[in-house]
């Protein structure tokens, strides 16, 4: 709805909007920290409580132990450790190809190169789960099954970041790198002297979603690793969901919960610039 300036002067319109503003703003908040909440509200209720006043919005006997039963109890300590192996390395792994393939393409600049820009986009229209048999397939033959390294190299086939990092170097001006090879710099020293030191906005965006994406993935963890004693958070919540006590499990939940979502507090800032920076929108 557009609205003139000379209408926007009146009062009545004037606290119209404003109304509309506040309302939409306690809507998308209550839609955001609704869940959050109502899971840390689980997580101190009693097991009786959840099933007798499952809406309530506060347990009448809240039971904040139910945090150290979980972790003790269900061994959320070591599911989170591997949690962090497995995340630790799938970033490290992204970060290291987005970074390098988008210089290539957007610096470098090879004959080939848009036939493999184009080449890395059509990946993007693929579903994830029609290549994951093939994948699968191809973990088994390299004898990577159970291991990490069947998460983290597999993770490094992102083409959003190729994307990201690509866009955003195409926005560094291209004088400097013709200024710095006339000094004599080579491709190592222009990426590590040059272009890295202007990328962090860029490279805070690709670490934050690549841990967020490796922190939530459950189907590819869950092929992969079969072994209990090395499945991450993610898998380990839905084989405890069985046997677990419901408080307990909702308390790992919550604890599950609490690392993506207070990275993306601190640095959501990042994320907000990097995206400017790269033009990509949505």
């Amino acid at each position: 709805m557009m609205i003139s300036p000379v209408e926007e002067r009146r009062p009545a319109v004037r606290a119209a909007l404003r109304s509309i503003q506040w309302a939409t703003l306690a809507f998308l908040v209550a839609i955001g920290i609704g869940p959050l909440y109502m899971t840390v509200k689980g997580a101190v209720s009693p097991s009786a409580d959840l099933i007798a006043r499952p809406l309530a919005l506060w347990p009448a006997d809240p039971r904040p132990e139910n945090f150290a039963l979980a972790w003790a109890d269900l061994g959320i300590g070591g599911y989170l450790l591997n949690t962090v192996q497995v995340v630790g390395g799938a970033w490290a792994v992204q970060l290291v190809v987005a970074v390098t393939a988008g210089f290539a393409l957007s610096v470098l600049r090879p004959w080939f190169g848009r036939w493999v820009y184009g080449a890395i986009l059509a990946t993007m229209f693929v579903p994830y789960t029609v290549s994951m048999v093939s994948l699968f397939m191809t973990v088994i033959d390299l004898g990577m099954v159970d291991t990490y390294w069947s998460i983290w190299l597999p993770a490094g086939a992102n083409a959003f970041n190729v994307l990201l990092a690509k866009r955003f170097f195409d926005a560094l001006p291209a004088e400097l790198f013709a200024a710095a090879r006339i000094d004599g710099a080579t491709t190592w020293q222009l990426l590590t002297r040059i272009v890295l030191p202007m990328s962090r906005p860029i490279v805070a965006v690709i670490s934050l979603l690549a841990v967020m994406h490796s922190w939530k993935d459950f189907i590819w963890p869950l092929v992969a690793l079969t072994d209990p004693d090395k499945q991450p958070i993610s898998v380990a919540l839905a084989n405890l969901a069985e046997q677990a006590p419901q408080d307990e499990l909702i308390a790992a939940m919550a604890m599950a919960l609490a690392p993506p979502v207070l990275i993306f507090l601190v640095f959501q800032k990042y994320i907000v610039a990097g995206l400017g920076f790269t033009g990509v929108k949505g």
